[in-house]
């Protein structure tokens, strides 16, 4: 019988061949502990480590999907990505850490999106894409000025861009405070007096009330679009084949975006 018991729980201490002690070894329990520290992992409790990050998933390693390169592959593809959106079918694509690399050395967005300021219509979340896919511009109620014009120009004359998108949106704020000030005469504050006056000319006073704002609303879309397709260097992209210019509504109550002709 061993003459030497060890308490439930408590580590037996190891002997040599003979039975005698072994003396200066460490015990199983503090040389992984110690193993563990050398190497800045050591644990303490359950499932935290110091001086180590959390373990994680290994990230995806999804290679940047083909964009496409026309007018009509780009519509197809947003339509295709808001739909996703609004059945609750999300891939939030290229945004893997090799799309994030591939994108250190260019870009190659295949829509540019002209849209407005409102929180609620995030260009990239209501067409579920990722980085590098969209090049957005956005201004209360898509005014243009001459910084809008030229970062327009530049997505479609610099990077090719083969389709612009002018996508406003239900419940515009900038279209209905421009519509109620008409009504009302009242002068805007400051710089937002330059977007009324902007968005004014597309007012449509064959309606009346909310009507006239929502009707405002399209109409403003189609005055951006004519604007822009009149822009000679647009216009020459148009007249090439190498540019579509279109008009889109975004509906808040559906989240559905639908062209507007």
């Amino acid at each position: 019988m061993n003459s030497d018991p060890v308490p439930d729980g408590a580590v037996r201490p190891q002997r040599t061949a003979s039975g005698a002690p072994v003396t200066g070894t460490t015990p199983p329990a503090r040389r992984s502990l110690l193993r563990a520290a050398l190497t800045g992992t050591a644990v303490l409790g359950t499932g935290l480590a110091v001086g180590a990050s959390p373990a994680v998933a290994a990230p995806p390693t999804t290679a940047p999907r083909k964009r496409p390169t026309t007018a009509e592959e780009a519509l197809r593809e947003l339509a295709a990505g808001n739909c996703r959106w609004r059945t609750f079918r999300e891939r939030h694509p290229d945004e893997t850490p090799v799309v994030r690399q591939a994108l250190t050395t260019g870009q190659h967005p295949f829509a540019l999106i002209l849209g407005c300021i409102d929180s609620r219509v995030p260009p990239e979340l209501v067409f579920d894409q990722g980085l590098g896919d969209l090049m957005t511009v956005r201004s209360a109620g898509q005014v243009l000025d001459e910084a809008v014009l030229g970062s327009l120009a530049y997505g479609v004359l610099e990077l090719g861009i083969p389709l612009l998108m002018v996508l406003g949106h239900q419940s515009c704020g900038a279209v209905k405070a421009t519509v109620q000030a008409d009504e009302s005469g009242e002068e805007l504050p400051a710089h937002i007096q330059y977007l009324a006056d902007q968005i004014s000319p597309a007012i449509d006073r064959s309606k009346e009330g909310d009507a006239r704002i929502d009707a405002t609303i399209d109409a403003n879309i189609r005055l951006i679009r004519s604007r822009l397709a009149a822009e000679p260097d647009l216009a020459a992209k148009v007249d090439s084949g190498a540019l579509a210019i279109v008009g889109a509504r975004y509906e808040l109550t559906t989240q559905r975006v639908h062209r507007i002709s």
